[in-house]
Formats: C-alpha cells, sequence, structure tokens
C-alpha cells in the first residue's frame, strides 16, 4: 500500500525524534564518562588504585586541588568530620558532583561586588581587611602570596580579572597533568574501567569502588507492558565487548509490590510488646545515618518484629515523601564481643509499608539494624520563593513561634520521644542534640533546663520542649539562623517539609516474656549491616556463576518491592565488574545509574545495587546484565 505525504512526513518527524534523543543520550553519557574518567585521574596521582581509601583531611585536600577545585577549610571540614576515618572513591566522586569548579564569571561577579566602581583593580588594603576579616578568615602571610604575585598585581593594586585568568589556567592545568599522567604510565592505564576500545558510548563504564550508602541518585524509565514474575537471561548489545557476563531478568506485575504473609499485630494482641521510633537522615554527602538498637529477650520465645514508616501529623498541605520510604531491619546475635555479631534474620515479609518477620529467637542480646537503600530517601533540588517564618514579635514586642514552627517542632518532638510516652529524656534529647548540634547534654546541664523549662519526672515535656526553641531564638533576638540549622539538619527544607529524613516505628511482639529495646548509636550504615546485607542476599537469593568466569557469582534476592544483588569474587585478584540496567522499566536504583562500573576486591563480596519500581501502580521489570571487564 502506498503511503501518503502525511504519512511520509510523520514518519520521519518520528525518525528526527528518535535520533536527537538518541544523540542526547550518547551526550550525556560522554559527559559521564569525562567526568569520571577526570576523578580517576586526579585520584590516581595522589593514590595507587581506586581501590586504597583517602585517609586523612590533607589527602582530601590534595586529590580535590588534583581535580581543578580549590576548597575551603570549610569545605574539607564539610566532609571529613571528627567521626570520619576513610573515604572511599565513590566518596570522591559523590564530592566533586557537589564541588563544582568556580567558572570566570563567577569569581568576576564576586570580585565586582567589592569594586564597585568598576575599575577592574582593588587596592591591596581593601583586600587584607577583607580577607582576613570575613567570612574563612585567612592570616596576613597567606593574603601577601596572593598580592607578592607579579603576574596580576602592580602600584599596590589587584588585576583581578589577571588573577581570574591565572587561576582558571591552573586548574584547568590540574586536570590536564593528572589526565596526561593516567595516559602515559602504563601501570595506572592498567588499571583503567576498560577502554574506548572495548567500550562505546552506549555502554560507558563508570566507577564506584565499593558499596556505599553515600550514593544515592535517581533513574527514571518508563514500563512496557510485562506480565507474570519470571526469570529470563538478556544481553544488551552495550555488554557484547566484555568476556564474560551473566543476566537476570524479573518481571514484576503491581500487584505483586505488596504481600500479606506477615502476621497482623491483632491476632498476637495477648503478647507483650516493646517499641521504639527512631529516623533515616539524610547527610550532605548523600550517606544515610539512623539508630541502631539492642533488643534483650529474657527467655526464648516466638517474636514478630515489624518496621515502618512513622506517620506524624503533618502541617497541612505539606507533603509527605518520607511514607514511601523503604524500611528494613536485619537482626543480629550478639556472641561474645560486639564486634562477633551473627545475622539471624531480616524483615523480609510485607504487608502495606510495613517489613516484619516472625521466628523464633532463644533468650540473649540482639541488635536490631534499619536499612533503608537510597532508592527514595534521596538528595532533591526544589527551587523556593521564599523560607517559611519561623518566629514573629507580638503587639506586645515579644517574640513568638508561628504555627506553622510549632506545628513542625511537635512533629520533631513525636519522633525524638523514642519510647513515646510524651517525654524526653535525657538521654532522648541527647540523641537530638548530637543531631542538631554535635553535642551532647550532660547531667549538670540537664538540672539547669529543668529550673528553666517545664518537665515531669526529669523528663522535658511538650511545651518545654517548645519553650527551649523559643529561648534560642530570643537569644538570637529573633535571628532563625540557629534555628534553620537545627531544621535542615533534622531534613526539613526551607518550606518546612521534611524531605531528607524518614521517621519509623519498631514494635517487637514476644509470646513468652516481655522484650526490651533501647536506641543505642545514631550513625551511617556500618560493616556489620552491609556484611548482614550481602549474608542475606547469599542466603536467600537465586545464584548465577558469570560464563567464562567461575570466580565470579551474581546473587539477585527480591524481598516485597526491593530487588538487591551482591558480587562475589572468589578469585585471587580484583574484578571490575560492568553493570547494565538499560533493559530495566519503571526502576529505581540506589546507584541511579544505568550503566556503571564495580570494583570488587580478592576473595570479597559487594552489594551491586539496590532496586525498586518508579510506580508502584504499574509493573516493573528488572533486567540487568554483569560483565567482567577484566
Amino acid at each position: 500500500m502506498a503511503s501518503s505525504p502525511e504519512n511520509n512526513g510523520s514518519l520521519s518527524i518520528q525518525k528526527g525524534t528518535r535520533s536527537e534523543s538518541s544523540q542526547a543520550k550518547k551526550s550525556q553519557h560522554a559527559e559521564e564518562a569525562i567526568f569520571y574518567m577526570n576523578c580517576r585521574a586526579a585520584y590516581l596521582t595522589v593514590l595507587k588504585s581506586s581501590l586504597e581509601n583517602i585517609k586523612s583531611k590533607e589527602q582530601l585536600l590534595l586529590v580535590l586541588q588534583q581535580a581543578g577545585r580549590n576548597p575551603s577549610q570549610n569545605t574539607v571540614n564539610k566532609y571529613w568530620t571528627s567521626q570520619t576515618t576513610t573515604l572511599n572513591f565513590d566518596d570522591f566522586c559523590t564530592i566533586l558532583k557537589k564541588e563544582k569548579p568556580a567558572t570566570k564569571t563567577e569569581l568576576l561577579e564576586a570580585f565586582g561586588r567589592i569594586d564597585t566602581d568598576n575599575t577592574g583593580y582593588i587596592l591591596h588594603d581593601e583586600l587584607y581587611k577583607i580577607l582576613t576579616t570575613r567570612g574563612e578568615k585567612m592570616t596576613w602571610d597567606e593574603v601577601s602570596t596572593i598580592t607578592k604575585q607579579a603576574d596580576f598585581n602592580c602600584s599596590g593594586k589587584l588585576d583581578y580579572n589577571k588573577f581570574c585568568d591565572l587561576y582558571m589556567t591552573t586548574s584547568e592545568q590540574c586536570c590536564k597533568t593528572a589526565r596526561e599522567k593516567l595516559e602515559f604510565d602504563s601501570r595506572l592505564r592498567q588499571q583503567q574501567f576498560g577502554s574506548q576500545a572495548e567500550t562505546s558510548f552506549e555502554g560507558i563504564t563508570l566507577p564506584v569502588s565499593k558499596p556505599s550508602p553515600r550514593v544515592s541518585r535517581k533513574t527514571d524509565h518508563k514500563l512496557a507492558p510485562t506480565k507474570g514474575d519470571s526469570r529470563t537471561p538478556s544481553r544488551p548489545s552495550s555488554a557484547q565487548s566484555c568476556k564474560a557476563s551473566v543476566s537476570t531478568t524479573i518481571s514484576n506485575c503491581a500487584s505483586s509490590n505488596r504481600n500479606t504473609k506477615l502476621i497482623e499485630p491483632d491476632t498476637i494482641k495477648e503478647w507483650q510488646c516493646a517499641q521504639s521510633k527512631g529516623c533515616f537522615y539524610l547527610e550532605d554527602d548523600g550517606e544515610i545515618i539512623s539508630h541502631k538498637y539492642k533488643l534483650h529477650l529474657p527467655q526464648r520465645s516466638t517474636v514478630c518484629i515489624t518496621i515502618k514508616p512513622l506517620n506524624v501529623h503533618q502541617v497541612e498541605g505539606k507533603s509527605c515523601h518520607w511514607l514511601s520510604v523503604d524500611t528494613a531491619l536485619y537482626i543480629l546475635k550478639e556472641n561474645e564481643t560486639q564486634e562477633n555479631l551473627q545475622l539471624v534474620s531480616f524483615t523480609e515479609q510485607q504487608n502495606k509499608e510495613m517489613f516484619g518477620w516472625k521466628g523464633e529467637l532463644g533468650s540473649g542480646i540482639y541488635w536490631l539494624l534499619p536499612f533503608t537503600t537510597g532508592c527514595r530517601l534521596k538528595k532533591v533540588k526544589t527551587q523556593f520563593t521564599g523560607e517559611a517564618k519561623l518566629v514573629y514579635r507580638g503587639e506586645d514586642g515579644e517574640l513568638a513561634l508561628t504555627k506553622e514552627f510549632r506545628a513542625v517542632l511537635l512533629d520533631i518532638f513525636e519522633t525524638i520521644d523514642l519510647d513515646g510516652n510524651g517525654l524526653l529524656s535525657l538521654e532522648e534529647y541527647n540523641f537530638f542534640e548530637l543531631r542538631t548540634s554535635g553535642e551532647k547534654c550532660d547531667e549538670e546541664a540537664w538540672a539547669v533546663c529543668k529550673e528553666n523549662f517545664d518537665m515531669k519526672k526529669n523528663e522535658l515535656t511538650r511545651q518545654g520542649f517548645m519553650d527551649l526553641n523559643l529561648m534560642e531564638a530570643n537569644d538570637r533576638e529573633g535571628d532563625p539562623s540557629d534555628l534553620w540549622v537545627t531544621l535542615l539538619s533534622l531534613g526539613y527544607n526551607k518550606a518546612l517539609e521534611m524531605t531528607e529524613a524518614c521517621p519509623f516505628v519498631i514494635d517487637i511482639y514476644a509470646e513468652k516474656c516481655k522484650p526490651r529495646i533501647k536506641a543505642i548509636y545514631l550513625e551511617g550504615g556500618s560493616w556489620q549491616l552491609n556484611r548482614a546485607i550481602c549474608k542475606s542476599v547469599v542466603n536467600k537469593g537465586e545464584a548465577k556463576v558469570m560464563d567464562g568466569c567461575e570466580n565470579i557469582i551474581i546473587y539477585t534476592y527480591k524481598a516485597g518491592r526491593r530487588i538487591t544483588s551482591v558480587i562475589e569474587n572468589k578469585s585471587e585478584n580484583k574484578v571490575i565488574i560492568h553493570v547494565n540496567n538499560e533493559q530495566s522499566k519503571n526502576c529505581l536504583s540506589n546507584r541511579g545509574l544505568t550503566v556503571f562500573a564495580v570494583e570488587v576486591a580478592p576473595k570479597s563480596m559487594t552489594v551491586s545495587q539496590h532496586v525498586m519500581p518508579l510506580n508502584e501502580q504499574e509493573e516493573w521489570l528488572y533486567n540487568c546484565v554483569h560483565s567482567l571487564l577484566r
């Protein structure tokens, strides 16, 4: 049948659109490849391998400078805190994505705010005054180092246009030198994540050196209709260049996101119960921290342990983003030492937003380690026209908290009141203090609080908590800066929406004894948790030996609405595994990239990725190919 001119035109437009989309995708992959090449080049200028960790603040400063950044001490301190012991290559890449290099336009605008007459020069005396008294103060000697450079100084003035030119040239030269070192040093070249001969831009290999809760990005795909729950092999073209590979495909119906295996609490209402609340907090660098708990069982008993997001009352009209965040608990048995923890089980059964486990536990001490994949609790960029008002002055001139801020403070109180008794003990308040200020309140300071704020049984009431925040506003004469520090650290944005935290509640039911649960720490994912995740997937998941490489095994496990894959490397050498999710549909990955690479150390296991449905009301397809690059 002959086609009409109109049909031919429509077809040409469709082809053109597809071509443009393909070109855009290639361009994006190319940019990602260049970014990671620069990351790796800078990292390997300072360290011997991307498996080697950054071990000091000075080392972090050095690798950032090699990447063309010029970080202030405050910037370095933001990523290397008093709790930091090491940062891996994955963390370094995340930092570089956040800390963009300054452009010449930005530098000139900054100088222009000082040079109000637009002369192109700044007097040395004025430069000394500004740089030694404002912001992150420099020393006199440090400023002198700048003013003594003949290239951009003359007659007691700084030619800031020339200074900016030299700054940009130096920054670019650092990156260029690092790339040249990577390119021409044969030893370093052997460590690359595949070469252009092996991988085209359709299959860029992007390095992720170790599993890290800090990495949480978003992948958005729509689903072509699929049926059933099956596993079938497939191999995208971008993996063809790899010598060995293994593929896993899992089709999931929308209805399979929920199951009702978990015993309902009302059927065990005669059992004794213990409860504790807690919270996942998203750090600036993407790491997720949470409370960690000890569970004490005085005798052997059948127990039911559940975790779910806490549905605190939110300000009317505000979103409840955290209610869609996935939660899980890993149950570990404490033996002779805290370091020797044995995985018992984890909450794999699902009933709506609740995950749980039911089984028999012997008497003793258990650790409960909360976990979320980071698929949904992640950094989001939101534009605000202004910030919410926290305080105001009444007709009498006295400061007061706004209605909206009071509502948020009540939500915060409910979240940090871990035992749910309507009061804050010193221990509960100290978790709040550690999160918001990094310090703890001692017994003496608590006694002072008791004298000034409403308490019952040596615990702070809701009104006392409100008054404490009002006192903080009065101390700053109405300046809400400190109040915002508190709110932002607790996951709220400038519109008073909780977008970077997820409060949760844990319930433990025991048939034969009274269980006791206590929050012990507030910290990031520990090696015990990472080991437990890997072990649970290995014990429960489907194992596939990589074709052509029997030392590499890929384990895949689906628990409710979450799929986790783990890579085991049984060989004596480190390996680099190319991971391709291009054929997945309606999926969110904690890695945030459709194509990336993972380094796995010898004789070890590591999490490849966690994946969840983007839209739980639709079918979703997990299609992942793991390929050995070398």
